[in-house]
């Protein structure tokens, strides 16, 4: 009987100690497979290769009993989750990319508060030019999905002595630090919110969460900062919004991604834009690794694996 195959996107040596009685593959994305697919029992997917390459191996992967991947966001994987073996389990990288995402979610709040690329460019020129900007602090903020990585969010504007952190999720709960509201509360929330930060998943039902009611909706000068997916925003209702110079906007992901040399949304006015970074920094190896060495402890003890997102054989949830 042959050891349970393992597909990783990092080689095995630099992961040891891994866990005995596997065996272990490394594959990145390269065009020629390390084994044949259908003997691989857990897939780590490779990180930043692109949704064609992710996929590529699934349909030959009979006997997968895992897919692992590293990024918090599955929407490109997850269409192909009831297409896997009955019972296999599609992992999401739970709190891989808490800490790397909250920095930069707080880095472009700070940067459009205090008008970073304008000094940038000021610099440029050689111009020396001040003005009154608005702080972070005493600002009322709302997050918008209230996972590990908006909780991560909050842990960081505390300290900058904001007004208030007002939490949303899908459904009302209570967590640690006070109330979450339900989302279907966001028309009442949102005129208050002079920050509003969004990490929430990409579905159905958040795509376009943030069209034009959205938007209506929040304060004078208030600023939009996206460090989930492009797609929770309504694009064309964001721009008329910035056009307008009632609005501001951070974003970290956009749609559509990656944004074309051309689109409007480049040149927009008040508007900050980074190309999806939230989650490649330094932090993302020990934490890539760390997930991965606990992950495979699991399946080598028969015990079930953490994070899981979807199940094979079963439709995907809306």
């Amino acid at each position: 009987m042959h050891a349970p195959e393992v597909w990783l996107p990092f080689p095995p040596a630099e992961l040891a100690p891994l866990p005995e009685g596997l065996t272990y593959h490394h594959w990145d994305g390269q065009p020629a497979f390390p084994a044949d697919p259908a003997r691989c029992a857990f897939y780590a997917v490779p990180y930043l290769k692109g949704t064609a390459t992710s996929l590529r191996p699934l349909p030959r992967m009979t006997g997968v009993r895992v897919v692992q991947t590293l990024t918090a966001g599955v929407d490109d994987i997850l269409p192909a989750a009831p297409g896997l073996p009955d019972g296999a389990v599609l992992c999401n990288a739970g709190g891989l990319h808490n800490t790397s995402t909250a920095e930069l979610a707080l880095a472009l709040i700070l940067a459009a508060q205090r008008d970073i690329p304008g000094a940038v460019r000021a610099q440029d020129q050689g111009r020396w030019s001040t003005a009154m900007r608005p702080s972070l602090a005493d600002r009322h903020v709302l997050v918008v999905g209230y996972g590990g990585i908006g909780a991560a969010v909050e842990e960081r504007l505390l300290p900058f002595e904001v007004a208030s952190v007002t939490r949303v999720a899908s459904r009302p709960r209570t967590a640690p630090r006070g109330p979450v509201h339900g989302v279907d509360e966001l028309p009442e929330l949102l005129p208050s919110a002079e920050i509003v930060v969004l990490c929430a998943p990409l579905t159905e039902a958040t795509r376009g969460l943030a069209g034009a009611a959205f938007l209506a909706r929040m304060p004078d000068g208030g600023l939009l900062v996206n460090v989930a997916r492009g797609a929770l925003v309504d694009t064309g209702a964001l721009l008329a919004e910035l056009a307008s110079g009632r609005l501001r906007a951070a974003l970290d992901v956009t749609d559509p991604e990656p944004l074309p040399p051309d689109h409007r949304l480049w040149r927009a006015p008040n508007a900050l834009i980074t190309p999806h970074v939230g989650g490649p920094s330094t932090a993302f190896r020990p934490r890539a690794e760390r997930l991965l060495r606990a992950q495979l402890a699991r399946f080598a003890a028969g015990e079930p694996v953490r994070h899981v997102v979807a199940t094979g054989g079963q439709p995907q949830s809306p």
